[in-house]
């Protein structure tokens, strides 16, 4: 009988067994199997890795620095709040109630192809579904200032076996997020390095999808689709 190689051959089956999965998981196997460095933003700088304490105060300076129209749209959302519907839902209903109060909402989705394995071994998409609102800037009328909002946000960076540290910051970050682009880029740099520094002391290596480009693909990649939804109609209880 022939014998086969089990350590030559464990990434050949693995390979072969994604080969043959439904588009909608071939994501997930690759995560499981493909831990390999890529292309990423360099914000490790921006992560005191000797005090965390340093890392926890510059994220929360930038959390505490809210403006009035933050403050406005997360009134508004917390008012529309349903419990019952599940995120999609949720969103959408959100989208058509900002609309009816004369807000400029919609619904965004983005997609973005990623990478991995040397040369591009392996390439999965990615997609993401948030909600941006336009504003006008209270300094002058016509300026616009445009506002993500994420219903899911904290959960977006959590880690299987996060450190203590990397525990802290997240449990500091908000369930719903409501910010600027400037904002979420500080907080996803934060967070990225973060988590490499937890992965790292925890021996695992960084996965793509905890990088700080795939990170910022989600609400902020170039292939952004709206969708401005409104129902007249829409039933209000």
């Amino acid at each position: 009988m022939k014998k086969f190689n089990i350590k030559s051959n464990k990434k050949e089956k693995e390979i072969m067994g994604i080969c043959e999965l439904e588009e909608d998981k071939l994501s997930q196997m690759v995560r499981d199997f493909i831990e390999m460095d890529c292309e990423n933003f360099q914000v490790d700088e921006l992560v005191d890795h000797n005090n965390p304490t340093n890392t926890y105060l510059s994220l929360k300076d930038i959390l505490e620095n809210v403006s009035d129209g933050e403050k406005e749209i997360l009134g508004k959302i917390l008012f529309y709040w349903r419990n019952n519907m599940e995120p999609k839902k949720l969103r959408q209903w959100i989208v058509n109630r900002l609309r009816i109060d004369e807000y400029e909402a919609s619904l965004c989705k983005t997609s973005w192809i990623t990478s991995s394995g040397s040369p591009s071994a392996f390439q999965f998409t990615g997609d993401y579904e948030y909600i941006d609102v336009m504003m006008k800037g209270i300094s002058n009328g016509s300026e616009r200032v445009r506002l993500i909002v994420d219903i899911d946000f904290r959960s977006q960076f959590e880690l299987a076996r996060p450190t203590q540290e990397y525990q802290e910051l997240l449990n500091s970050l908000p369930s719903i997020f409501v910010g600027t682009e400037d904002k979420l880029n500080g907080i996803i740099s934060l967070l990225c390095s973060a988590a490499k520094q937890s992965l790292k002391e925890k021996g695992l290596h960084v996965p793509p999808w905890r990088k700080a480009s795939y990170m910022h693909s989600k609400w902020l990649s170039h292939n952004c689709k709206k969708i401005a939804l409104f129902a007249p109609t829409l039933h209000i209880v």
